[in-house]
């Protein structure tokens, strides 16, 4: 199975493909989408789609699994994150692809065997897991690798929500 993780945002996108067979992981591509500071949120959120959708032709998942949207402080961040997930979930879902969402707390338990781990040990256990010789930077991107193994773990006991 192909499985495309993302973490959602507007100004750094983390996205990580993998392939899971057996019990056996295969990165397929990694990396971030991002986007410039100032530009006009309608500009960034076509960016943040159009990306992601040649990311999805390029590597042509079975899945796509997101991270669940967690409260924010700043409200206004909250909804401009929000509108990069609709166009995420969007792009998935106009080549047909089931998408999955997970809770960091789900992510954590997946990767780590523990719910409540700090960020690094999820970015270690991702390194590991997937025998790379470094944790992937920026964050995001160990991030969405991180929900693409935890959606390779536990997927099969999930219906897809989109």
């Amino acid at each position: 199975m192909r499985i495309l993780g993302i973490d959602p945002g507007y100004a750094i996108v983390g996205v990580g493909c993998i392939d899971y067979e057996g019990n056996r992981f295969k990165i397929v591509e990694y990396g971030a989408i991002t986007t410039e500071a100032g530009e006009d949120m309608s500009d960034r959120l076509k960016s943040v789609y159009d990306e992601l959708s040649e990311m999805i032709e390029r590597v042509k998942p079975d899945a796509v699994a997101i991270e669940e949207l967690f409260f924010y402080n700043n409200q206004k961040t909250a909804i401009n994150v929000a509108q990069a997930r609709g166009v995420l979930v969007l792009a998935a879902k106009n080549y047909g692809i089931p998408v999955f969402e997970y809770t960091p707390l789900q992510v954590k338990q997946a990767v780590v065997g523990y719910g409540r781990a700090e960020k690094t040990q999820v970015q270690q256990m991702t390194k590991a897991i997937l025998g790379l010789s470094e944790v992937p930077k920026p964050d995001d991107t160990a991030d969405a690798l991180a929900i693409a193994i935890c959606h390779a773990h536990t997927g099969k006991n999930v219906q897809y929500l989109y």
